[in-house]
């Protein structure tokens, strides 16, 4: 109840307020490394390297640009003032105000950064906030249960812990704003409830993020950036490599170098303290049953410990059609197998792509401007990185979002600011001049005269 009322009674609007807890949830990253990287360690196995770089990094990052931009965001914009509303003496503005109480709905693969992250962003715009993080990743949403209450207001910042039952009666509720970021699947359930209340909504989904590779191209580089994109965090990342389609004059070359590359990087993934596990047993036998469905594909890894929760990198090769028939490229992978099928151009690639959902991610790794072009203008997904992987999201003023199946509305950035602001028309118009031409009785020969003035 008592977040339900704090941001209309004006609390939250301020500044001050929100720099205050803008720097609170700063020292609250600061203050609980050890135990963040130690909560996921437990969930996910993931090492503390890559917690660091992959969250708590970048939630920093992003506050740090939010601190930096905040006082010039909330200002007022002037947009232009047409003669016939008296420029000059008229003025147009344009006011970010907060929407009030925005409900934040995370999945567990980065179970730190992605509740944090949608907090700064909501509290920035001077909202409130009620955080539903996983159940999955039990251990971090209570620690988030723990520390959240301790470092910001509490009452205009909630967590609720819990599972569908939960998330399903927030769902009843009415919210101004709802921030789901998961499945497409859940993205429809959460589409349908926030319809009841016509509350807008931001869906960041995930889909199957393409990795097309060129024959002009920095091999040993793109082998390194993608190996790391795809094997982050056991390959549980919504804009991770999803599969990569490489020239036929490169196939062999990217194939035996790939193999070498996470060989580099892991030694004996199993026993390498750099390779994270699958978040349950669940989602590991569901990587499983993937794997036995085309264990004749598979050119690389294929391990499988599913108590251990353990799935070995895994690189599987498709010639031609075959890819259609596998149920790789019918579902998100969301772990750490790689399908690669090689292309006789990169025209195919785009009609590859094209023939399929919107990305969330697309990544190319070219040389060739003309062929960056090319993807820029004949593709369409939520970012598009040129020879990097993951790497645009950790960019603060680029926008994060998908498009079609991927999600839509982005944030971050200055787009973050404004996702969680009303951006509200004020028109102050003087009363020095009243020209009669708008006023009956009309006369048709002031048509041409407001048709100038209007514009």
């Amino acid at each position: 109840a008592v977040v339900s009322t704090q941001s209309t009674g004006g609390v939250t609007q301020p500044i001050e307020w929100r720099i205050t807890q803008l720097n609170a949830l700063h020292q609250l990253v600061e203050e609980n490394k050890q135990a963040l990287f130690d909560a996921v360690k437990e969930d996910l196995g993931r090492c503390a390297y890559e917690t660091n770089i992959g969250e708590l990094m970048n939630i920093k990052t992003q506050i740090k640009c939010i601190l930096s931009n905040l006082r010039h965001w909330m200002a007022p914009r002037s947009v232009s003032t047409p003669l016939l509303h008296g420029k000059g003496l008229s003025t147009s503005h344009i006011i970010p105000q907060p929407l009030g109480v925005v409900l934040i709905i995370t999945p567990w693969n980065y179970p730190i950064s992605l509740p944090l992250d949608g907090i700064a962003y909501v509290i920035a715009s001077g909202n409130c906030a009620v955080v539903k993080p996983s159940e999955i990743s039990e251990r971090c949403s209570a620690l988030l249960n723990e520390l959240i209450p301790k470092y910001l207001d509490n009452n205009c910042v909630k967590v609720v812990l819990g599972g569908v039952p939960e998330t399903t009666e927030l769902l009843k509720q009415r919210w101004d704003h709802i921030l789901y970021t998961g499945n497409g699947v859940v993205g429809k359930v959460i589409l349908r409830a926030a319809a009841e209340f016509l509350t807008p909504t931001t869906l960041e989904l995930g889909g199957k993020s393409p990795v097309v590779v060129d024959r002009n191209v920095s091999m040993g580089v793109a082998l390194k950036r993608i190996a790391w994109g795809k094997f982050l965090n056991c390959g549980q990342t919504c804009i991770a490599p999803d599969y990569v389609l490489v020239h036929k004059d490169v196939k062999d070359e990217f194939i035996n170098g790939l193999k070498d590359t996470i060989t580099s990087f892991y030694k004996d993934p199993k026993t390498s303290e750099d390779y994270g596990r699958i978040v349950s047993e669940r989602h590991a036998k569901r990587l499983a049953t993937l794997l036995d469905a085309d264990r004749d594909k598979i050119i690389y890894g294929g391990d499988v410990d599913l108590k251990d929760k353990y799935i070995s990198p895994t690189l599987l090769y498709f010639e031609g059609d075959a890819i259609n028939n596998s149920q790789l490229m019918h579902e998100e992978i969301f772990g750490p197998i790689l399908p690669i099928i090689s292309v006789d151009s990169l025209e195919d690639s785009v009609t590859f792509i094209n023939q399929r959902p919107k990305p969330l991610a697309l990544y190319l790794f070219s040389k060739d401007d003309a062929m960056t072009q090319l993807f820029i203008s004949r593709t369409s997904s939520g970012g598009l990185c040129v020879n990097d992987t993951l790497c645009h999201f950790s960019v603060p003023d680029l926008p994060f979002g998908g498009v079609g199946d991927s999600g839509f509305g982005g944030y971050h950035g200055q787009t973050g600011f404004d996702r969680f602001s009303h951006l509200r028309a004020i028109l102050n118009k003087t009363t020095i001049i009243d020209p009669s031409l708008r006023y009956p009785p009309y006369d048709y020969g002031n048509v041409k005269i407001l048709g100038y003035l209007a514009p």
